[in-house]
């Protein structure tokens, strides 16, 4: 039988993981607000600050999200429009964890 033999980097990637159980959290509720943002850019047909005859309507700030996974507490930023129809297809409107996956 043969061992596996680890690079200096494999090991201290291996050390780290280890060590921080909760690593994914910040790598998930990054990925999220940028879902988020996109979302919302698609919404307006228009980005931050971008001035285009095509655009939808115009960006009014953010409000604080929490949301609950299985790899912990996501706090999130959610865009809002001034006219408010932006509605993310990221959870529900009233959804605080995340829904179990149904066979």
């Amino acid at each position: 039988m043969t061992r596996k033999q680890y690079t200096p980097l494999a090991l201290e990637v291996k050390e780290l993981l280890g060590a921080d159980r909760d690593f994914l959290v910040p790598l998930v509720q990054s990925v999220v607000q940028e879902i988020l943002e996109a979302e919302m850019d698609e919404c307006l047909q228009a980005g931050k600050h971008e001035r285009t005859a095509e655009r939808l309507g115009y960006r009014s700030g953010y409000y604080d999200r929490s949301l609950i996974t299985r790899i912990g507490r996501l706090e999130l930023r959610v865009p809002q429009d001034r006219a408010g129809r932006f509605s993310t297809e990221v959870f529900e409107r009233y959804q605080r964890s995340e829904k179990p996956e149904t066979p």
